[in-house]
């Protein structure tokens, strides 16, 4: 072992706050990379390789002169108190471009050897003791000691069944190896807001501006064809004062559908699903043989802001069931529709604006609606459309297919057309 014990006259200048500098040989330098002594003091300057008594885990020497590679180097000990405030990623990065690409102190045994440096801990397990202090017989005073007592030496009582000296543990050298590894990706964890930071900031404010700005330009649009729709065309003026930018929602025309005309309206607006038949016979005994090929849908909506407060409001829909009457709604028609309620019958979708079903569910909302007791329809597999099914026996259970409607509804409104959000 040399004369000089490199590991306490480091202690020494950290405790004593010298300025510790490097050196090329002779020449001082600025790059701890490039030098080859570290400067402690200006009197006593060591090689950065020199082994110190820090030992590393998974070995048992206690010897540095005799097996060097199993103790860290001063430049491996300077480097951990060097880069103690640094995080876990930038340390790991540091150590090798400062030259050490192995054998530096791990990231979970740095900050025990720091505050040893510091003075803030009086030993460590890792440190073997100098020759002088491992052949002091007991009882002797020791010479140079390299660590001060933790705490006075009080008397106890001595249990003469006890054994003289402490069997050191020794870590299983594989054991050590694979947790060495798993610690290597951990980050140290100072406090409550570095637990977050990572080793680049990141700032989403771009994206946020991105997405209000794609919003802005569609709520605007819309606006803007319906207000040109409107004053290109003044016989529809008066009719689209009435249901202007109000969301549209098409129905099939055919007969055999679950939904029609006739019964439309009492299944959406009050949740109740009544056969298209019941629902045209009712009509015909009140003297309404014919529905309206244009029926508006009311529905009520409650909203609880942040402060507890209930507002209920009511929310319109128009509903159709043939191009014609879409067409009286103006140019614009079809940037108002929402859903597409389909049979799963193709000819459905030949007078629309997209007359293939793939395009056509990419720009509405498609729902299929059928009974419990129908078998899949494999027609409708590679569409995009939502199914719901009705019940055919059970009307309390109409409530929650008609509440799924909507949400499901909402959602696609709110993502893909929300300027029609009311």
């Amino acid at each position: 072992m040399s004369a000089t014990d490199a590991l306490l006259a480091l202690r020494n200048s950290v405790r004593s706050k010298t300025r510790i500098t490097y050196a090329n040989g002779s020449e001082p330098t600025t790059s701890l990379a490039t030098a080859s002594h570290i400067v402690l003091s200006p009197k006593q300057s060591l090689p950065k390789s020199s082994p110190t008594r820090l030992r590393k885990p998974g070995t048992t020497s206690t010897d540095p002169s005799a097996n060097p590679q199993d103790f860290y180097t001063l430049h491996a000990v300077y480097l951990a108190w060097h880069l103690r405030d640094a995080h876990g990623a930038e340390y790991l990065k540091q150590t090798r471009e400062n030259g050490l690409s192995v054998g530096f102190i791990s990231i979970t045994d740095r900050k025990s050897i720091v505050d040893w440096l510091e003075g803030r801990v009086n030993d460590l397990e890792s440190i073997v003791p100098t020759i002088a202090q491992s052949t002091t017989p007991p009882g002797s005073p020791t010479r140079g000691p390299s660590t001060l007592p933790a705490t006075p030496a009080t008397s106890k009582p001595v249990d003469s069944s006890s054994s003289p000296t402490k069997r050191r543990y020794v870590t299983d050298s594989a054991d050590y190896e694979a947790v060495k590894k798993i610690k290597l990706s951990e980050i140290e964890l100072r406090d409550r807001t570095t637990v977050l930071h990572g080793i680049k900031a990141n700032n989403f404010t771009n994206v946020k501006n991105m997405f209000q700005e794609k919003l802005k330009k569609l709520k605007d649009g819309g606006k803007t064809a319906a207000l040109a729709s409107s004053a290109s065309d003044p016989a529809l003026q008066a009719k689209k004062s009435r249901s202007q930018n109000y969301p549209i929602i098409v129905i099939s025309s055919s007969p055999t559908s679950l939904i029609t005309m006739h019964n439309v309206k009492r299944f959406l607006q009050d949740s109740t699903f009544e056969t298209s038949q019941d629902a045209r016979a009712r009509a015909v005994a009140d003297g309404n043989p014919r529905p309206e090929d244009m029926i508006p849908i009311y529905r009520r909506r409650t909203t609880i802001d942040s402060s507890g407060k209930e507002t209920v409001s009511q929310a319109r829909y128009y509903v159709v069931d043939s191009t014609e009457a879409l067409s009286k709604f103006g140019q614009d028609a079809w940037d108002r529709v929402v859903c597409v309620m389909t049979t799963g019958q193709a000819w459905q979708f030949k007078p629309y604006k997209w007359n293939d079903p793939k395009v056509l569910f990419h720009h509405v909302k498609g729902i299929y609606l059928s009974l419990t007791s129908e078998p899949p329809n494999p027609k409708i597999k590679d569409w995009n459309v939502t199914e719901l099914k009705i019940d055919a026996n059970r009307r309390h259970v109409d409530k929650s297919v008609v509440a799924q409607f909507w949400k499901t509804l909402d959602a696609w409104t709110l993502a893909n057309k929300p300027w029609l959000v009311k």
